[in-house]
């Protein structure tokens, strides 16, 4: 019997390594940039780090930002598992919003409950029609997700643009700002005083626990990481690949759909061009963050939505842009990447 006389490094250790190069790559890349331009470290990380905390209503505006973003990292996560870099989420938001602003104009005059319910399911059957087409597209026009995702995100601006200057033009209105805002009753109940609607994070936080449940404790799961794993593998050993290849593209355009709802019930009781705010980008930074691990979304998520709402006092107490979070966020993003790089070569 031999043994090998190397012991393998403790986990900790690689973990911490990780860490310092993640954060600390991110930390020194973004201090320089702060630096160049001329604006304060200290007190700009003060804001960034602190600013999201430092009253209720901009507390509940983390948690409303949190929530969707949530939503559309939880269906990537899916959709990673699966092999599949589903670049269209930022249109599934749009085409979800679209249809969930359709279904209440729809519905006229129906309880509220009835049409949140309704507003919702449409929103999540918007984002998975979109979702679906991307899937036609890879599988029977030979199409890279990718691309298709890319091409289908501005298709579905172009449909968003049109909705908001043709049928449903605000009446007297010859801007494209936005459509009419909803009627008070129909907007998702808030805490007083507050912006926070408590359906939208329980519902994202619902959306996560489902998809941790099928991803980690089902069979379904099992095949749809078999799927991401080794798709040729998996098939020859009866795994329905292409199938699961549709049912991810799906349930993550169906939550991304359910994102848009939100945005339209939620935050701006409207259709407006912007609907997506970037959340759709957000989350695949995100998911490039946590993998597959779905239930990682939830602290990462929290974090990046923390940067985005204190950054806004940026303008206010140092002049400087709030877009320094951005950079904070991508600049994690790209160093946690070189940080598993390096990991993978020892």
């Amino acid at each position: 019997m031999t043994t090998s006389s190397a012991s393998p490094k403790p986990q900790w250790r690689s973990g911490a390594l990780f860490l310092l190069i993640a954060i600390g790559g991110a930390l020194i890349f973004t201090t320089l940039v702060l630096l160049a331009s001329g604006t304060p470290v200290l007190e700009s990380y003060q804001l960034i780090l602190t600013g999201w905390a430092s009253t209720p209503p901009r507390l509940a505006d983390t948690v409303m930002v949190a929530a969707p973003l949530l939503l559309c990292a939880a269906g990537l996560a899916v959709t990673f598992s699966a092999g599949l870099y589903n670049l269209g989420v930022e249109g599934q938001i749009g085409l979800g919003a679209v249809f969930a602003y359709g279904a209440l104009r729809a519905m006229p005059g129906a309880p509220p409950a009835l049409l949140w319910a309704a507003s919702f399911a449409a929103g999540a059957l918007g984002g998975a029609l979109w979702a679906l087409v991307a899937a036609l597209l890879k599988r029977y026009g030979r199409v890279s997700e990718i691309f298709a995702g890319l091409g289908l995100n501005f298709l579905a601006t172009g449909v968003l643009m049109f909705m908001i200057a043709g049928p449903w033009r605000k009446a007297g209105s010859i801007s494209v700002v936005s459509t009419d805002q909803l009627p008070k009753d129909v907007w998702l109940p808030t805490i007083s005083a507050l912006r926070l609607a408590p359906a939208a994070p329980v519902l994202a936080l619902l959306a996560l626990g489902l998809v941790w449940f099928l991803l980690t404790r089902s069979r379904w799961g099992l095949s749809v990481r078999a799927t991401g794993l080794n798709a040729s593998a998996a098939e020859r050993m009866g795994t329905p690949v292409t199938l699961r290849m549709f049912q991810a593209l799906a349930l993550c355009g169906a939550l991304a759909g359910m994102a848009g709802a939100i945005q339209v019930l939620g935050v701006y009781h409207a259709l407006i061009p912007t609907v997506s705010s970037g959340l759709g980008l957000l989350a695949l930074l995100v998911v490039l963050l946590i993998g597959s691990r779905s239930l990682l979304a939830l602290p990462v998520v929290v974090l990046f939505a923390a940067f985005a709402t204190g950054s806004l006092q940026l303008p206010l107490v140092l002049g400087a842009d709030s877009s320094i979070a951005g950079v904070l966020q991508d600049a994690l993003v790209l160093f946690a990447l070189i940080g598993r790089g390096v990991m993978s070569r020892k």
